[in-house]
């Protein structure tokens, strides 16, 4: 059974799940924990690019609402067999040079707790459908740390194209060893250019 997820604009009630996204567990392959005021500045560049023209990239809060086994199981909640949304994670994409390219990079979060039900591949694949109808650029890269096979096999699993291995500096200034994964944007299928 497929994955289903909704992603919501980050918006400034969203702080907590930054928070979450803080925690060691959550950064043990991007340099570690960042502190308070760098989140409080993070947080405020997130609520901006919501305001921002939509081909200028965007940073979603992933909302999940499982479901039970099987169809008329109805979980005895009176919600049809569904279980509460909840937020998951994050996922984002955003403007950058890269080899002398304009494209767009993508990251994403999926909580501890929510891991191993394939969120991370759904969040990715809404966010490229969302790039196929609002972006400007026609390639979305990520770089997953060589260390991380988790997230490397999202982006396969997301249709991404391994291009090889690069230093990427993340943090800023601090060179690691990365896997440059690349989806090139399809245009939408009605042959209409994309609109803000």
């Amino acid at each position: 059974m497929e994955t289903r997820v909704r992603l919501e604009p980050w918006s400034a009630g969203d702080f907590w799940l930054l928070e979450r996204k803080n925690e060691p567990v959550m950064t043990q392959f991007l340099g570690g924990p960042e502190p308070a005021a760098k989140l409080v500045d993070r947080q405020r560049r997130y609520e901006a690019m919501s305001a921002r023209e939509p081909a200028a990239g965007r940073m979603f809060r992933v909302v999940w609402t499982p479901t039970d086994q099987g169809p008329g199981d109805g979980g005895g909640d009176g919600d049809g067999g569904r279980g509460r949304a909840e937020s998951v994670g994050s996922v984002g994409f955003w403007e950058r040079e890269w080899r002398g390219e304009p494209v767009y990079e993508a990251g994403w979060g999926i909580l501890p707790e929510f891991q191993g039900h394939g969120l991370a591949v759904a969040a990715l694949t809404e966010l490229l459908a969302y790039v196929r109808d609002h972006g400007s650029r026609h390639s979305v890269h990520a770089f997953p740390g060589t260390d991380h096979p988790a997230s490397n096999a999202v982006c396969r699993r997301a249709g991404f194209e391994y291009l090889g291995d690069v230093d990427f500096e993340y943090p800023p200034g601090v060179p690691h060893p990365s896997c440059d994964w690349r989806y090139r944007v399809e245009p939408p299928q009605d042959g209409l250019t994309p609109s803000g």
